[in-house]
């Protein structure tokens, strides 16, 4: 399979269970989406698009602030998580279309992209991402990059993954190589920009925070992952259960360090 195509079935996985993914991820720092709308400053109503907007984790964020959104959602059984968890919010619109392929109806001040924008055809994403920007509007691309606080413990687990012939997934919890692995203009998104040649005052900016997860918990966040979603069921449903046995042997709580990396730019239009 080449790899464009084993990317996107791999970007569809995530709709397979929406609820699942929508309780297994969490959210981001609150005070790095008033970084962005800070460095976004957006005049009174201007609108933000979100590319890749899942299930909402990072929409409910923004829209809470009062900045109109409108989702782009690839995956219709995401779209309808979304839509139930934005109902509140009138200001909040959800279009089911790839972004490679979407049409704006007019210039945004913010385009926003968390935890997504990998999944975004690297041939196009730039441009079309200064396509739906107007002039001096703002790029924001965003993830968070996880690690067990308790390094015995991740040993144990990571173990566990042997036992059952899986290798630990890339960019999970569990990779052992550092996240985000380089900073500023050391990181791939970074030198993507510079390359393009439409974007200017790039920056880059790193949080850290911290959460506890239970033993179902821990199992929910792992399976919200490409990386195991696309392993054999049978596989998974014995790598989740020894999972959970073994944090609830270690005590019962995981602690989960997190840090969260923000890239942001400004469209010369």
């Amino acid at each position: 399979m080449a790899t464009e195509e084993r990317d996107r079935e791999r970007r569809q996985v995530f709709g397979d269970d929406a609820e699942q993914y929508d309780a297994g991820r969490p959210g981001y720092p609150e005070r790095m989406v008033d970084d962005a709308l800070e460095f976004a400053a957006l005049p009174a109503g201007a609108a933000a698009v979100e590319v890749g907007a899942g299930t909402g984790k990072a929409t409910l964020a923004f829209a809470a602030r009062g900045t109109p959104v409108t989702c782009v959602e690839p995956d219709a059984r995401m779209a309808r998580v979304l839509r139930r968890n934005c109902a509140a919010l009138p200001h909040v619109a959800v279009e089911v279309a790839d972004f490679e392929s979407w049409r704006p109806d007019r210039p945004y001040g913010l385009l926003y992209c968390a935890q997504a924008w990998h999944w975004v055809d690297p041939a196009v994403r730039w441009a079309r991402a200064r396509t739906a920007l107007g002039p001096g509007g703002t790029l924001a691309l965003f993830w968070n990059h996880w690690r067990l606080a308790d390094r015995d413990l991740a040993d144990r687990l990571t173990a566990v993954h042997t036992r059952h012939g899986v290798d630990v997934p890339s960019y999970t919890l569990l990779d052992p190589r550092p996240r985000p692995a380089h900073h500023g203009p050391e990181a791939r998104q970074w030198r993507e920009m510079e390359a393009d040649g439409g974007f200017t005052d790039l920056t880059h900016r790193l949080y850290e925070s911290a959460h506890d997860r239970s033993p179902a918990g821990l199992v929910e966040l792992l399976a919200s992952c490409s990386g195991y979603r696309v392993l054999p069921a049978p596989v998974r449903a014995r790598l989740y259960e020894e999972t959970a046995r073994t944090v609830a042997r270690e005590g019962g709580v995981a602690r989960v360090r997190i840090t969260t990396s923000l890239f942001l730019a400004r469209s010369l239009g």
